[in-house]
């Protein structure tokens, strides 16, 4: 054969990327996966059917780019009329629903790197059955990281029992510093079965973390210095962003007509309010927020979902809509980003899921603090006991946050500007972290190298 010989390109690195099946967790590990598309990887995005087929059903007409990620579906193990956002009943079933389908995935996709959330642990077991490697992503805080290592010392000092339940009321000693009461394991369940069980799978699962390779956090060194020194083997990449034309893991469609809105408001001048995917309110609450936001005086965007409450009918909400007019904003879901990005925006009612605050943290918003379960109460403390951005809304006897207590909170918060000195601050501080030359800038390469390794 005569000629020039023609070079073979060489293959992309393909990668798993597991999200445990819920919305904050779904978000952080698509921004993930745009990033290491840009360094020329392939990725296979597993989402539960369910999921699968709304985050399909939101890309509708929306002009969204998936150049590099293969959106892929397996069943949950739940039936169809389930329901499938019950995180107790899903937990249970998902190992036996997923894990023989992802080790065919793998095997017929040759994939040598999976990274799984840190909530699907479980995955660790496949790096003995298929001989994968397996980074973990952390979608919550490295200290709440560090703070599910120490569950199983927690629980022999007495100070929660193994369902959950306080025993001894004190501060533990982390950074930030929390009460007992709001250690994440205490309000994730409804009963204390299901709290029972969230604990065990956290306690077998921390035995299997020594098979991890690394651990990828959705934060940066100078935000969570205490924290991340706990964890040696962690890649601290965060904030992480999805770029706005990309998608980003959405289950509902977001309403672009709140940015037109916004453009319309003065500078510094809307409360922004958003508790996420998963926070419920009864009426009283709901009503007690409507009213508050009211009578602050000030415009204000609030996203409701449709299974935010279950006990406002929409015929109330309609005409709380039209008593508003111009002065207030529902939507159903809105592009946050671009929201808190936006210089009409004062502050940011917030449930503190983490993803929110890494993003409030990033374009230096300060903070009205509300949050519902889990690891938002170490969130909060963080934002305001250590960082000092804002300032948590107060529950009365009754856990209800009155409109009075909304009222004095937001006047408090938007009169101080030593706090939005500081959420700027801690916002040049996240830029910094994510540019060339940056903290988490520098982490991700290292990450890409490790990943390319095969």
């Amino acid at each position: 054969m005569t000629g020039t010989a023609i070079m073979a390109a060489a293959p992309q690195p393909h990668v798993m990327v597991l999200p445990f099946p819920a919305q904050g967790h779904v978000i952080p590990l698509m921004e993930l996966s745009h990033r290491l598309v840009d360094y020329g990887f392939q990725i296979d995005f597993i989402n539960t059917e369910f999921n699968h087929d709304c985050i399909l059903k939101s890309m509708q007409d929306k002009g969204v780019i998936l150049e590099g990620i293969h959106m892929l579906s397996i069943p949950d193990g739940m039936d169809p009329a389930d329901d499938h956002t019950d995180i107790g009943k899903l937990v249970g079933g998902l190992p036996d629903a997923m894990f023989s389908p992802l080790e065919e995935i793998i095997k017929i996709k040759k994939i040598k790197w999976v990274i799984a959330d840190v909530s699907m642990s479980w995955a660790l077991k496949l790096t003995s059955t298929v001989g994968v490697r397996i980074a973990l992503f952390s979608t919550y805080s490295a200290s709440v990281f560090a703070l599910r290592m120490k569950l199983p010392e927690i629980i022999e000092d007495g100070v929660i029992d193994e369902s959950g339940n306080v025993k001894m009321h004190k501060m533990v000693q982390l950074m930030p510093p929390i009460d007992s009461t709001e250690i994440p394991w205490v309000s994730l369940g409804s009963t204390a079965e299901r709290r029972r069980v969230n604990i065990r799978n956290v306690i077998n699962t921390n035995q299997l973390m020594a098979l991890a390779e690394t651990i990828i956090c959705n934060t940066f060194r100078e935000v969570e210095p205490e924290a991340l020194a706990l964890l040696p083997n962690a890649f601290p990449i965060g904030p992480l962003v999805a770029p706005m034309s990309k998608l980003t893991g959405n289950f509902w469609s977001e309403d672009q007509t709140c940015l037109t809105w916004l453009e319309k408001q003065a500078p510094g001048s809307v409360i922004y309010v958003a508790f996420g995917s998963s926070t419920v309110f009864d009426a009283i609450r709901f009503q007690e927020l409507a009213n508050g936001l009211v009578l602050s005086g000030r415009p204000f965007l609030w996203v409701v979902r449709p299974n935010f409450t279950k006990e406002i009918k929409e015929e109330w909400l309609n005409q709380f809509k039209q008593s508003v007019g111009g002065k207030g904003l529902i939507v159903t879901w809105a592009p946050q980003q671009r929201v808190l990005s936006h210089p009409s925006v004062a502050c940011f009612m917030t449930h503190c899921g983490w993803n929110s605050t890494m993003e409030g943290v990033l374009q230096g918003v300060p903070f009205l603090c509300c949050p519902y379960f889990a690891d938002q109460f170490c969130n909060q403390s963080y934002v305001c006991n250590v960082w000092k951005t804002g300032l948590k809304l107060c529950a009365n006897e009754q856990g209800v946050i009155t409109k009075e207590e909304i009222v004095d909170k937001v006047a408090q918060l938007l009169g101080d500007e030593d706090v939005k000195a500081r959420a700027v601050m801690w916002k040049n501080k996240a830029c910094a972290s994510i540019r060339e030359g940056g903290s988490s800038h520098e982490n991700l390469l290292e990450l890409v190298k490790l990943l390319q390794e095969g």
